[in-house]
């Protein structure tokens, strides 16, 4: 049956939760570490901003905006030296602060800064915050929190559909038993981590249906475990067997033009040493993409044609409206522009960020 006010709480019109033109404020994905090799240096396009990524001598990757502060060629073009980027126009050579530090024709460099963005790796990507200081720390699986991991990678996708709506799936009760044939007894506990992370818990004594998890219930009789953990509405981590053997999966998402997805899913175990354990991680992320397979195989055609709209929520959907309400309290920027953007009784109003950049003067350009 219907729920009521008293039980949740549903935004009917969300001014974040799966529109087009906005996402939350935190960290990103932006290519796998593999792809990065020192002194190289590649054009990328995150939520709709052009980037340029490099690795230095000290194995540290590096985010500018794409395009030189002069004259406004595509820093890509250009090549590492040592640290630093140097661009292929005018060989002007910025730190990896963005100051400029050499102009060839000058005697010293002028005060020139590249838009650079925090950047940091973890789970064998690349990640880079969209604002000016990280608030929160890089997305983390709660359980290994504090633990060295080995990752793998799956496939890369791109649905028709917000990485918000995306997100919800897995904890769409219904659908579970609907679309799965699994668990129909699902009650999600909700915790909220901080102002972007928030999680979802749920143990079950039902018997489980999955054929993987039949094997494993009969050598340990406690509840299944099956938790979620989301940061910033678009990267979301899956936990999910016994006290005993836990599968690990995230889905990290960005929103593309047109209020698409584009996604990647990596495969996570905790670090275990010698050539036992590491034979045992490989069986492990083996076995974890046989799981994630199964999962996406049924949703995937779901998510090249939902046109998603909760007008009518149920008692099961409340992880899904929780979920929602959570993002709308978070700092929405604007797609594009990673401009701050600000929802206040119904009227939305774009807030230019201040960016500290020097004002042209003739005297330094002819000096």
């Amino acid at each position: 049956m219907n729920v009521n006010a008293e039980n949740v709480n549903y935004a009917r019109k969300p001014k974040v939760f799966n529109q087009p033109e906005r996402f939350i404020e935190g960290w990103y994905w932006v290519i796998p570490s593999i792809k990065l090799r020192v002194g190289g240096v590649k054009p990328v396009t995150i939520l709709g901003r052009d980037l340029v990524i490099y690795r230095g001598e000290d194995r540290q990757a590096v985010i500018f905006d794409a395009y030189c502060p002069h004259m406004g060629a595509h820093l890509a073009e250009g090549k590492v030296e040592g640290n630093e980027l140097r661009c292929f126009f005018h060989h002007w050579k910025y730190d990896t602060e963005g100051f400029c530090v050499e102009v060839p024709c000058l005697d010293e460099a002028i005060n020139v800064k590249a838009k650079t963005w925090p950047t940091a790796e973890k789970y064998g990507l690349v990640w880079v915050w969209t604002g000016e200081i990280p608030q929160q720390p890089l997305p983390f699986i709660p359980e290994l929190e504090i633990e060295e991991c080995d990752s793998a990678f799956g496939s890369k996708f791109i649905t028709n559909c917000h990485p918000n709506v995306v997100m919800v799936n897995a904890i769409d009760a219904q659908h579970f038993n609907t679309v799965h044939n699994l668990l129909s007894d699902f009650n999600f506990e909700k915790q909220e981590l901080n102002e972007n992370a928030i999680t979802f818990s749920n143990n079950t004594q039902e018997k489980p249906i999955f054929w993987l998890i039949k094997l494993i219930f009969p050598l340990y009789k406690k509840p299944v475990i099956y938790n979620l953990c989301y940061w910033y509405g678009t990267t979301g981590m899956v936990t999910v067997g016994t006290e005993l053997l836990h599968f690990h999966i995230m889905f990290a998402l960005r929103l593309i033009e047109g209020g698409k997805t584009e996604g990647l899913i990596i495969f996570i175990a905790k670090k275990r040493r010698g050539i036992f354990g590491r034979l045992y991680n490989r069986f492990i992320l083996w076995l974890s993409k046989f799981l994630a397979q199964y999962f996406i195989t049924n949703d995937s055609k779901i998510f090249q044609t939902i046109q998603f709209n909760l007008k009518s929520p149920i008692e099961l959907d409340q992880p899904i409206v929780q979920f929602i309400n959570h993002l709308e309290g978070q700092k929405a920027l604007k797609w594009g522009s990673w401009n701050l953007e600000r929802v206040r009784d119904g009227e939305v109003r774009e807030i230019e960020k201040r960016e500290n950049r020097e004002k042209w003067r003739d005297e330094l350009v002819n000096d």
